[in-house]
């Protein structure tokens, strides 16, 4: 395999800014015991990454009418498509959608199957709503980005509704392994994360990771 190039993966922690303190503190068991201090620190991560997405999107030229005259700007061509996998991704999308505020969304439910002996899974799909994502820019979200194997399979159900212009997977923390994954089956997308750790383990969870991120934003699961 060879590394994914810098122009295809942004990686948020990789440059010192205030969004290497929310990732640190995403993964801080400690910080992790308040789960509204987890959900905001993941929406904060979401909104950073969001305008760094945006610099990659399509602006026109626009002029707008102020009190004392007229102001030259730059605005969004077209406002993205915001999807994001159920029920985990919630908190992160909440910070996309704070930015991109008039984007049209879709959701998802998709999670790992049973394992089998060898740890191995299939991802299941259960539920779909998504607006016509032909021609335009999607933004896929979720907080984990461990084998890829979701996102891969999130974006091959999406393409009923369409063919995107653009494709960008946002996450919190992703493998690397991962990552290359996502690059190699999807090419032309964008990977922007707010870290990238090196190890899956046998259960091809991230470590160090933070755990599960929907059992720490919303309570564990029966």
């Amino acid at each position: 395999m060879t590394p994914a190039s810098n122009s295809s993966l942004f990686i948020l922690t990789e440059q010192p800014s205030i969004g290497n303190h929310f990732v640190a503190q995403l993964r801080n068991i400690e910080v992790q015991r308040d789960r509204m201090r987890f959900r905001r620190n993941m929406e904060r991560i979401g909104e950073l990454l969001a305008y760094e997405i945006s610099k990659a999107l399509p602006f026109v030229s626009a002029q707008i009418t102020t009190p004392l005259g007229t102001a030259h700007t730059q605005q969004l061509q077209h406002q993205p498509v915001l999807t994001t996998i159920l029920r985990a991704g919630l908190p992160l999308f909440q910070g996309f959608l704070n930015v991109f505020d008039e984007a049209e969304s879709a959701f998802i439910g998709a999670y790992r199957g049973p394992h089998q002996e060898d740890h191995s899974f299939d991802i299941e799909m259960k539920y779909l709503t998504s607006p016509s994502i032909e021609g335009k820019t999607l933004i896929l979200i979720d907080p984990m980005l461990a084998t890829g194997k979701s996102i891969i399979r999130s974006y091959e159900t999406l393409l009923k509704h369409g063919q995107p212009a653009q494709v960008h997977i946002a996450t919190a923390i992703a493998s690397r392994a991962g990552t290359q994954y996502v690059l190699d089956n999807l090419p032309g997308c964008k990977i922007w994360t707010g870290a990238v750790d090196e190890e899956l383990n046998h259960k091809f969870y991230i470590v160090p990771g933070l755990g599960d991120a929907g059992d720490l934003a919303f309570g564990e699961k029966r």
